[in-house]
């Protein structure tokens, strides 16, 4: 039996039918959060490590990603999360770089080179584009132009509701958090918030 795991930024109904239309002969777990959560602390990352030790989780004997860097939020993280699913026999097979874990049932020497290596190109193009990020942010502020939050400074209760009137009355009629992230056009983890300040 397969499993998939894709990780996402942001909360797509029509992508989410897409992947399990085109993968409805595997086990999806599809998380949507930010790629600089540890795996272990993703919604689906830490609901797909519970499946995996489950009796039905004993069937997976194969785990695909589309790239490396969906199994965690760096080298470290990632090389944590293959430890775990290679620990219970799982073959990974990472699509982009056409290559598995495990041949015959052993280690593949060539996977946890191409790992290392990826991994580490992965968060250096992160870190990068942090740092352009960073760049564009200071020459805003510069301009007079940046409308960021004070650093350090928290929205209160109040505001948070007030801001988001819709995700609150959407909450309010019991619709899935899901759901209310499509319908009000804002991230899984705004919602999340919303509901736990309500």
């Amino acid at each position: 039996m397969k499993a998939r795991y894709v990780q996402l930024f942001s909360f797509d109904q029509k992508i989410e039918k897409k992947l399990q239309k085109k993968y409805k002969s595997e086990q999806l777990f599809i998380d949507f959060c930010s790629a600089a959560i540890p795996f272990k602390k993703r919604e689906k990352g830490a609901e797909l490590l519970a499946f995996l030790n489950t009796l039905e989780g004993f069937k997976i004997d194969f785990l695909s990603v589309e790239s490396i860097d969906q199994l965690g939020k760096n080298l470290q993280d990632i090389l944590a999360t293959v430890k775990i699913i290679d620990g219970l026999g799982i073959t990974i097979k990472v699509d982009n770089l056409d290559i598995e874990s495990l041949e015959k049932g052993k280690p593949n020497k060539s996977f946890l080179m191409l790992l290392t290596a990826f991994a580490n190109v992965a968060y250096m193009e992160k870190k990068s584009a942090l740092e352009i990020q960073q760049k564009g942010i200071a020459k805003a502020k510069e301009k007079g132009a940046y409308k960021g939050r004070v650093k350090g400074s928290v929205e209160s209760k109040e505001i948070v509701l007030k801001k988001h009137k819709k995700v609150v009355a959407t909450l309010l009629k019991g619709t899935t958090l899901r759901k209310t992230a499509a319908l009000c056009n804002v991230s899984l983890g705004t919602v999340q918030k919303v509901k736990r300040l309500m």
